[in-house]
């Protein structure tokens, strides 16, 4: 039996496959689309990047500015005694009653410990320092009196005083509540505090000024009482500049930092914080 397949044709008409020319054109449209694929890709995590850092900057900024506006806010308080004429024991077994005396008790050198600071601190010394009066009080989640005050690092630290002390270590904000310091907040460039003064002496008394003070100025002593001018601050200014660890193209842009200047952002994304608190329990109690 004869086989009806038609023979093998090999006419020039008839091609199978890609010539080389349309495989190399093929080859070079998929490698244009890769590398536009790849560039939006870039682009597109350069950007997450930075907004991710900036979020991570903005956040430890106002966290910092947070617990260190918490214990300025209370630097030299005291406590309000509202039983005077009672003993400690007769206090946290009975609640004050109506025109009991009552009086603002210290048992710290507010002059000493209020406030404090090195310009340039050493290892083991501290940009700022901030102290106030621990002591114990009702509450009804407990049946004796418990002290409710806490430092930077959220410790009771010591039974009389709350203890609070920054500085700038390797990058980090630091903070020590009188043992080991331990970080705060990281990618930290600059840390730097001023403290408002307020002048009372001579024609000034009755209209008192304000300046700001170095930590070296704070403790000279005052030409007319010969005391540090520690207690005539009442207020603290604090600056915070942060910056990032991604690369960012910021061209000539500038920025001022903690110093006041205008310098480069030298292609990083930077953020300043600055805030001052006023120091409201300033002075000695009579």
């Amino acid at each position: 039996m004869q086989s009806t397949r038609p023979p093998f044709s090999s006419a020039p008409g008839r091609q199978h496959g890609l010539s080389l020319l349309e495989l190399m054109v093929g080859i070079a449209i998929g490698l244009l689309t890769m590398a536009v694929a790849l560039g939006a890709l870039m682009a597109t995590r350069g950007i997450s990047s930075t907004v991710s850092e900036a979020s991570l900057l903005q956040q430890q900024g106002a966290y910092a500015m947070r617990v260190i506006g918490q214990q300025l806010r209370q630097a030299g308080s005291v406590e309000l005694n509202l039983a005077y004429g009672r003993t400690r024991a007769d206090q946290t077994t009975n609640l004050p009653q109506p025109m009991e005396p009552v009086v603002f008790e210290a048992n710290s050198n507010r002059d000493s410990q209020t406030l404090g600071g090195v310009d340039s601190p050493s290892s083991s010394e501290f940009k700022l320092s901030t102290g106030y009066m621990n002591y114990q009080e009702l509450s009804y989640t407990s049946s004796t009196a418990i002290s409710f005050f806490r430092n930077c690092l959220g410790e009771g630290a010591s039974d009389t005083l709350i203890l609070s002390r920054f500085a700038l270590k390797d990058g980090e904000l630091v903070c020590s509540g009188g043992n080991t310091a331990q970080p705060i907040i990281s990618n930290v460039s600059d840390f730097t505090v001023s403290y408002l003064v307020q002048d009372n002496s001579g024609v000034k008394a009755s209209a008192p000024e304000i300046s700001f003070k170095t930590a070296a100025q704070a403790s000279t002593p005052d030409a007319s009482t010969g005391l540090a001018n520690w207690p005539n601050v009442f207020g603290v200014q604090v600056c915070l500049e942060l910056a990032g660890t991604e690369r960012v193209d910021t061209q000539d842009a500038t920025y001022v930092n903690c110093a006041g200047k205008e310098v480069s952002r030298d292609n990083k994304l930077r953020m300043v914080f600055r805030n001052t608190y006023q120091i409201r329990s300033q002075g000695k109690p009579a």
